[in-house]
């Protein structure tokens, strides 16, 4: 997916995006021809790795 629609899906900005992929904070992404794109399987696993049960 592009960063735009990963951006809409989480409520961020694009911006916001670039910034977790410079500080590695974000999903894992594929650089594919000079263009950022995301796996949803990858987006899946980094939204589950920061599931919690409490605060």
């Amino acid at each position: 997916m592009t960063p735009a629609t990963l951006a809409a899906l989480l409520g961020r900005s694009v911006p916001a995006l670039a910034q977790m992929r410079y500080r590695g904070t974000g999903p894992r992404f594929i650089r594919a021809g000079g263009r950022i794109r995301y796996r949803r399987s990858d987006v899946n696993a980094w939204l589950e790795a920061g599931e919690r049960d409490a605060t």
